[in-house]
């Protein structure tokens, strides 16, 4: 067998004995017990190897903000005001510079695969677009970098954003997204979305809701465009208020999800720091419960979102931290540790279509070993990653800390 690469005395998910990894050109393409091959060895050191993370969404392009305006706002629109005030001035360096910042940091956090939103509008221009498209030619040595681009502070009501999108959709942007809740006309923005995501074939990511009144959710109507144009499995929203909906209407909209091919997304952080500020007490989480519309068929995922800005004063990149995160906050046991660890590798990946992800023969290398003999350990201790690889190369490494005792 011709390898360029053996990991071996890996521990797999679901596998009680160790095995042996062998790649070659950059695809897996034997797992066994052991590998007899001319070729260079690393072993995993009996330690848990996973593929790599899959974070399906980030924004890159308002990362890092922190010091250049006042984070007092408390509230979804003083944040959104802040950083359309800031991103005027943003230049493609500046950009490229701090996403550059994010994309190390989650690089070495075991990240193989990432979905970016950016901003494009008459503010933003094309500035950040640009920018991202660069970073994601810098960085395709460690990480697959998707493109979505979308218009935050609406379509409809902003004169010029619609041709900006068009602009960047074919100019190479990967696919589209959505934010309906800024807009005037919430409803006419998704039928545009639509209407431009089949004209360009691309795939929808909309922001949706952001709000706990479980008396109006747009969730059905993006079900029904996405059946009426027969985009099932190419239509996902993030935030969405389905933590605010009696079991029993959360029950219907989770098979409702699963029938028309529409993923969700939580993103703990954001939500948690943003959502119900205009209570005094007993606030809720505002965190859509994900492993439960799993278990219901919906794909779904947990993502960063927002680093260290307006929206999110926090963040390190650690796909295996937020979702220890939204464990805690969804109250979710050793028993689900598992279905949580899925949220950011095998689900989001299904649902972003990366026909060549996985741990299995045929995949992409794209790998990740924890410090940790098995996936539940890794996830309760929210376990750093020592080495992984992109495409069979070694793309990162983190040594283990070395304790100098007296």
């Amino acid at each position: 067998m011709n390898l360029d690469l053996v990991v071996t005395d890996a521990r797999l998910r679901g596998r009680d004995e160790p095995v042996a990894i062998g790649i070659a050109s950059g695809r897996i393409v034997a797992i066994e017990r052991e590998i007899a091959a001319d070729a260079p060895v690393r072993s995993a050191g009996g330690r848990l190897l996973l593929p790599g993370f899959v974070d399906s969404h980030v924004h890159l392009d308002k990362a890092c903000l922190l010091g250049r305006c006042g984070h007092d706002h408390g509230d979804l629109k003083g944040a959104i005001a802040a950083v359309s005030a800031l991103k005027r001035g943003f230049t493609e360096d500046d950009v490229l510079a701090r996403a550059a910042a994010c994309l190390d940091r989650a690089i070495g956090h075991g990240t193989t695969r990432m979905r970016t939103h950016v901003e494009v509008d008459p503010r933003a221009g094309l500035r950040s677009f640009r920018a991202l498209k660069q970073a994601k030619r810098d960085y395709a040595w460690a990480l697959d970098l998707s493109l979505c681009v979308f218009p935050q502070e609406g379509l409809t009501n902003d004169p010029g954003c619609e041709e900006l999108l068009v602009e960047a959709l074919r100019d190479g942007a990967d696919l589209l997204g959505g934010c309906p809740y800024t807009d005037s006309d919430p409803s006419a923005q998704i039928d545009r979305l639509f209407d431009l995501a089949c004209a360009f074939d691309v795939d929808l990511d909309l922001h949706l809701d952001f709000d706990l009144d479980p008396a109006t959710s747009w969730v059905e109507e993006v079900c029904r465009k996405t059946v009426e144009t027969g985009r099932g499995g190419r239509v996902a929203i993030g935030h969405v208020k389905l933590s605010a909906m009696p079991r029993e209407a959360f029950e219907a909209a989770a098979r409702r999800l699963a029938d028309a091919g529409v993923a969700v997304t939580a993103l703990p952080a954001t939500d948690l720091f943003l959502m119900g500020r205009d209570r005094d007490a007993d606030r809720p989480r505002g965190v859509t419960r994900v492993h439960e519309l799993a278990a219901h068929g919906v794909a779904c995922s947990v993502a960063t979102n927002n680093v260290q800005n307006p929206f999110t004063p926090f963040g390190d990149l650690s796909l295996m931290r937020m979702a220890n995160l939204y464990a805690n906050v969804a109250q979710v046991g050793p028993e689900g540790f598992g279905a949580c660890l899925d949220l950011v590798t095998e689900s989001p990946a299904r649902f972003m279509n990366l026909g060549d992800y996985g741990l299995r023969v045929g995949a992409a290398a794209d790998l990740v070993v924890m410090d940790a003999a098995d996936a539940d350990e890794a996830f309760a201790s929210i376990t750093a990653p020592l080495w992984g690889l992109k495409r069979g190369r070694v793309s990162f490494e983190r040594p283990r800390p070395i304790l100098n005792r007296p």
